[in-house]
């Protein structure tokens, strides 16, 4: 078998077959198949496109790559929740410990932030103490005592996905949708939850802008997943404006745990239920979704979400008290507010130039292994529909550098470029778009 041989098939609009791609890919990850002959496979993928069952052999090979964790040993069905990235997605710090305390085990292995998207690890690593490098074993251990664990990436877990996604940053093959789908969900299968819930956004904030392409992913996931022995499930939202109110690791984390105990903003409690009512569902947990939300808002309402996450951050060496005390969280030096020009209704409050508001401020980071500032961010006084008057506050930015600094400057300037303000009331935006399951399709 040649790799340039493979390399003309596929660029000829052939199917390889599932020997093929474990050939491809095993040589790439060991090194005998060189970054070049990849590229050429990388952009005849990105004009010929892939069959489903091809996808679905990149996939195992990439996930097969490096280890597999079993979760065989946890009672029930493990769900794990991903998502495909956006501003002020906090969902995982909400969802984690509000399914594992319905007693659905949650095991999640999370990525750090780049850009204008934050980084579930980061955020948790805000709570003081707070330890997401576990290994597999110390996470095993932590879903059999509390039910729930996030942590970071091993190097070990597949590393052809780490080596084909930098080449096809620098090839332009990153809007590859088989290739998108198979870097996602290698992941998902190899980090050995038995069920997933996928939470694909779409929008101004979002990697997929529009709604079709959203879907065309979703689709392309769902049948990896269902094709690969994984019950899956992805529901479609919108991240045309930030999800809830805090863009920034603490704030997120105050956010989150305000959910938990009922107060949190109407969008992220929404999409939390949701999710988390599928979760239980594709557990076994429930015969319905709508079952599993309600579950789920008693857990809020009686406290046992609250308590789980306690549990989970103590598990994980972190310190619990930041949930009845979020104050003990790290807190920005100064707070400037944005104010309205005009009087009006917010027409419009677009995601990403406010999570480039926040990175600028130390929120984000613009290059793998950045420092950031916990403490920074960004939150949001009014939204879209929401009337405001000259002077009202639009945001506060929550910074450690100086009010005057060019970075308050610059990023002041981001948040009041994504506000549009209009004259006429206008509805909110609807947030859940639908869901693709096994049957297809489901607009809402």
């Amino acid at each position: 078998m040649r790799v340039a041989d493979l390399i003309e098939k596929k660029r000829n609009g052939g199917e390889l077959s599932r020997k093929e791609i474990n050939y491809l890919i095993a040589g790439y990850t060991a090194g005998t198949v060189p970054d070049y002959q990849l590229a050429a496979f990388a952009m005849a993928v990105y004009f010929r496109g892939m069959s489903a069952r091809e996808t679905l052999a990149l996939t195992l090979a990439m996930a097969n790559s490096g280890d597999m964790v079993s979760l065989s040993g946890i009672p029930g069905t493990v769900v794990d929740k991903h998502s495909t990235g956006g501003v002020g997605d906090s969902t995982t710090l909400v969802l984690a410990p509000l399914v594992a305390s319905a007693g659905v085990p949650v095991a999640k292995m999370s990525g750090r932030g780049l850009g204008h998207t934050g980084g579930t690890l980061d955020k948790l690593e805000a709570i003081p103490g707070f330890q997401g490098g576990l290994s597999v074993d110390e996470m095993i251990r932590s879903l059999q005592r509390t039910g729930v664990a996030v942590v970071g990436q091993t190097e070990r877990l597949v590393p052809a996905d780490r080596k084909l996604y930098a080449l096809r940053d620098l090839t332009a093959t990153v809007e590859s949708l088989p290739l998108i789908a198979a870097s996602i969900m290698s992941k998902k299968l190899a980090a050995g939850a038995d069920a997933l819930v996928l939470d694909v956004k779409t929008g101004d904030g979002a990697f997929m802008k529009e709604p079709a392409a959203a879907f065309t992913l979703a689709e392309a996931m769902v049948e990896i997943g269902c094709g690969a022995g994984r019950e899956t499930v992805a529901v479609l939202t919108s991240m045309e404006q930030p999800l809830g109110r805090a863009v920034g690791n603490a704030l997120e984390i105050e956010e989150a745990i305000a959910t938990l105990k009922g107060r949190g903003p109407a969008d992220l409690t929404e999409l939390c239920l949701l999710l988390g009512g599928w979760m239980l569902f594709l557990a076994g947990r429930v015969s319905q979704p709508e079952e599993g939300r309600s579950i789920l808002q008693e857990r809020i309402t009686g406290g046992a979400a609250a308590d789980k996450f306690k549990e989970m951050i103590r598990e994980q060496r972190g310190d619990p008290a930041v949930v009845d005390h979020p104050d003990l969280l790290p807190q920005a030096a100064a707070t400037v507010p944005v104010e309205a020009a005009e009087k009006g209704y917010v027409h419009r409050l677009r995601a990403e130039p406010v999570g480039r508001a926040a990175m600028i401020l130390g929120a984000g980071r613009e290059a793998a292994g950045a420092a950031i500032d916990f403490a920074a961010g960004v939150t949001l006084q009014k939204k879209v529909g929401d009337p405001v008057e000259p002077g009202e506050t639009l945001a506060m930015l929550h910074l450690n550098c100086s009010p005057e600094s060019g970075e308050a400057m610059e990023a002041g300037r981001l948040l009041r470029g994504a506000y549009e303000i209009g004259s006429s009331p206008v509805k909110k935006p609807p947030l859940i778009l639908g869901h693709v399951d096994r049957a297809g399709r489901h607009h809402i």
